[in-house]
């Protein structure tokens, strides 16, 4: 069932790490999401392609970016920051 970005970023945590993000584009926190498993034969899992959704990142991938990010900081981030890091991973670095 997709749900916005941020929502999915902001909870991380409850996600199986081997599980895939799926977002539609242009991504930002509000843009419509899911998480589901990826496919054996690759590609999209259904209900992200029929949403025009594309791949976004892995959740183990994601939730680690964020870990080492978190660490370095002194305070803890808002959750918009949260997810626009994890935006520009996903665009600069993945």
């Amino acid at each position: 069932m997709a749900t916005r970005l941020g929502d999915i970023v902001t909870s991380l945590s409850k996600f199986d790490r081997s599980d895939t993000i799926y977002a539609a584009e242009p991504w930002t926190e509000d843009s419509s999401a899911l998480v589901a498993y990826e496919p054996e034969s690759g590609g999209l899992p259904r209900e992200a392609a029929e949403a025009g959704m594309k791949y976004f990142l892995e959740v183990d991938i994601a939730s680690e970016v964020l870990e080492d990010w978190i660490a370095s900081l002194q305070d803890e981030p808002s959750a918009s920051a949260t997810c626009e890091r994890l935006i520009e991973y996903a665009i600069n670095d993945a």
